[in-house]
């Protein structure tokens, strides 16, 4: 049911907050339209928009009950992208799970914490896009996974577990069982990656800026990479065909008021049918960083959290500490899961995962070098390609793989052009 507590949504470091709309919405038209359709809401409505960056713009809409709900809708505007943006997915994996954990035959410990969808609005005319509304979670969200604000280790640990169960619940979910079985292309998760995002990294990597005709960086050691990660691909007939949820992170977890249990999970837009392992991966990921691969000032030292080789916490005031070990949640994921540990094959998913970082990082750079996107951070998106890039090697040598240094530019070109051809040299 929808909160009914009028307050501000509370975080204990912060990422809830609201403030005006930036991205205009027909608040009259609606209202029209949830007076029809939502029950139990009652007009007027007050509208806010999150300020939390997402691209789907999200809203806190209060009835005059004090009754909360968030909405989601796509941008306005011509999408450059038809697969980005899909609000209609986002609701109808919510709706699936929601409807799993109704069933009588759910346990609680299987239950996957997600808001209540109430509807989706697929008719333009309304607001401009497709839209849909749900559960507002009155709780927590961390944006720091150190968690300090936290008045002791024990609780620090306890959150951390709390992300691996609620992970867990979801990865151990069969889609077909719950209406999503075509939720996701069909194949391997991983190579279906591979593919996808070296296609995505070949285009960008030949932009050149429309100043200075420069190329976009290029990400290290990618042919390199490439050929290890083609000949080291998972059995993912381990786990089976799961539900991913594409960015599963602390910041999108949303955590009891007062105990450290999750009680929801957002942001669903990237989610599909792929390895589970990929979330786990995504979850961990500071746990296959040192501090030393960081900038020693600036933006990274800020915001990439760096756990592997660290202590875990032993205070309330230790800044430079992990909150839990890595083997305590990987052994916790195992447990849950019924799964072997160590985890096979996770050194592959890390590795990759940073990798995947620097190829994002890399169009955000090629967006900016064509003047798609504000180039205020430009230089930081260049180093993001590099460092990920070259984290993305060292998972790989630290587990004492060998990976190749990367093929000379010109015999590459030998070779592409052989292979092209059909010709043998």
């Amino acid at each position: 049911m929808p909160s009914d507590e009028d307050n501000q949504p509370q975080a204990s470091t912060s990422g809830s907050g609201y403030g005006e709309i930036r991205a205009s919405i027909d608040v009259d038209a609606l209202e029209k339209y949830l007076e029809r359709t939502l029950k139990g809401v009652r007009l007027p409505l007050g509208v806010k928009q999150f300020k939390f960056g997402q691209s789907n713009p999200t809203y806190f809409l209060t009835d005059a009950n004090n009754t909360r709900y968030v909405l989601r809708k796509k941008p306005s505007g011509a999408l450059l992208s038809k697969t980005a943006h899909q609000v209609e997915r986002e609701y109808t994996v919510l709706h699936a799970l929601h409807q799993y954990n109704l069933r009588p035959t759910t346990s609680s410990n299987s239950r996957v914490p997600v808001p209540e969808p109430y509807l989706l609005c697929t008719d333009t005319s309304v607001i401009g896009t497709s839209f849909y509304v749900m559960q507002f979670l009155d709780g927590r969200i961390f944006e720091d996974a150190r968690l300090l604000g936290l008045p002791s280790p024990k609780d620090r640990e306890e959150c951390w577990i709390a992300a691996i169960r609620a992970l867990a619940a979801l990865s151990s979910i069969d889609p077909a069982d719950i209406g999503l079985g075509e939720y996701g292309p069909p194949g391997a998760y991983f190579p279906r990656q591979l593919r996808a995002f070296s296609k995505i990294a070949e285009v960008q990597g030949a932009t050149r800026d429309i100043d200075t005709n420069e190329r976009v960086h290029q990400i290290p050691f990618y042919e390199s990479m490439l050929r290890w990660f083609q000949t080291h691909l998972p059995d993912e007939s381990r786990i089976g065909r799961r539900i991913v949820h594409g960015d599963y992170k602390l910041d999108n977890l949303v955590f009891h008021p007062t105990q450290n249990v999750v009680i929801g999970i957002l942001d669903w837009e990237l989610s599909t049918l792929g390895s589970p392992l990929a979330d786990f991966a995504n979850l961990t990921q500071p746990w296959s960083i040192k501090p030393e691969y960081l900038p020693t000032d600036g933006v990274f030292r800020q915001n990439v959290r760096a756990f592997k080789g660290l202590p875990t916490n032993i205070g309330t005031s230790e800044e430079n500490c992990a909150p839990v070990q890595i083997d305590l949640l990987e052994k916790e994921y195992c447990r849950c899961m019924n799964l072997e540990y160590p985890l096979k094959d996770i050194v592959f998913v890390k590795s990759w995962m940073l990798f995947r970082t620097s190829i994002i990082s890399q169009g955000i750079a090629a967006r900016v070098a064509r003047r798609q996107a504000s180039s205020a951070n430009a230089a930081q998106y260049s180093t993001s390609v590099d460092l990920f890039g070259d984290i993305a090697r060292k998972v790989v040598v630290d587990s004492g793989e060998d990976v190749e240094e990367p093929i000379q530019p010109i015999l590459h070109i030998v070779l592409s052009f052989f292979n092209t051809h059909s010709i043998s040299p």
